[in-house]
């Protein structure tokens, strides 16, 4: 079974489909997002409807990104949480649920989707030889004692240390400027913009470095993982 890592796809529907068309995607392959599947870019409702069919299949470890735990907040203190979260993106995914009405508010947003952010995602995912978080690891903790700040805030620009584990980390939350991951060896960043003006959306096979990337106007193109230090 291959394990298959998508970055931060932050409502970028359309690159998303353009992945799964063209990657050779076996049925038996799972799938581990890395959380930010909504704001600012135009479609979150849509990313999230086929997020849950997927993981209804069996085939997706979908994990939590910060800007899910920001539309959490805001459910809960809308007076002090919500005007943070509608700045970071979070007025393009209300709007991704208006269907065809004007203003909408968080109450438009369905119950599986509420429920599929807080229940079914998780903070982290750990494999035999990967570590799948959003954002960074202390590396001499394990996962299940990794303080909430490292998990889904820290960025990427201080490399992490090699983790005690011995295993490769895979995160996003950290967007490349090239639009291409980083990977130092022992970790390896797939944040490449996807909402960006010039991003893409990264996908890897972390076992063999091959990765595959759509852009908005669902262009496409595929690399190889460079696994020295940059």
């Amino acid at each position: 079974m291959r394990h298959i890592a998508i970055g931060d796809i932050h409502g970028c529907f359309d690159a998303l489909m353009t992945l799964v068309d063209k990657i050779p995607i076996a049925d038996s392959d799972m799938i581990v997002t890395l959380g930010d599947y909504v704001d600012r870019g135009p479609r979150s409702r849509d990313v999230i409807d086929w997020l849950i069919a997927r993981h209804a299949a069996g085939t997706l470890v979908p994990l939590r990104g910060n800007h899910e735990i920001m539309m959490l907040e805001a459910a809960d203190d809308p007076k002090e949480a919500l005007p943070d979260w509608l700045m970071s993106g979070g007025d393009a995914t209300l709007k991704s649920y208006a269907n065809g009405k004007g203003k909408v508010t968080q109450r438009d947003i369905p119950s599986t989707h509420w429920e599929f952010i807080l229940e079914t995602c998780r903070d982290y995912y750990e494999s035999d030889t990967h570590l799948f978080v959003h954002a960074n690891v202390d590396g001499d903790l394990p996962l299940g004692d990794q303080p909430e700040h490292k998990l889904f805030w820290e960025k990427f620009h201080n490399a992490p240390a090699p983790h005690v584990s011995g295993k490769t980390l895979v995160c996003g939350h950290t967007p490349q400027r090239d639009g291409r991951p980083r990977s130092i060896g022992h970790a390896i960043c797939i944040d490449t913009g996807a909402y960006k003006d010039g991003g893409w959306l990264t996908a890897l096979d972390v076992a063999t470095g091959r990765y595959w990337q759509a852009n908005k106007g669902r262009d496409f193109r595929a690399g190889w993982l460079d696994t020295h230090p940059s």
